[in-house]
């Protein structure tokens, strides 16, 4: 699942287990990674998002898809959400 806005898309680091998902090092790791929505394939480079807007970010979700709620409930970790800023590309 993600938000999208504008040029920015936002990942949530979500899992069924007490640990940040593998996918979420990766990405802090190498920032720069292709992303598909819909037909449309670009490049993006990862951030962490920061207070107060992960606080925000997270709650949209959880308007969105209420069992983010639950997630949240069941960890002790605070669920990190990425940034993916779209890389302008040479043709645009």
């Amino acid at each position: 699942m993600y938000l999208g806005e504008g040029d920015r898309q936002f990942v949530f680091a979500s899992r069924r287990r007490p640990t940040n998902p593998d996918w979420y090092h990766n990405l802090l790791a190498n920032p720069v990674a292709t992303v598909e929505v819909g037909a449309e394939r670009f490049q993006v480079r990862a951030s962490s998002t920061v207070e107060p807007e992960r606080s925000q970010l997270y709650a949209k979700m959880v308007e969105m898809m209420p069992g983010f709620a639950k997630y949240e409930r069941k960890t002790r970790r605070t669920i990190p959400v990425l940034t993916l800023m779209r890389i302008a590309s040479a043709q645009e």
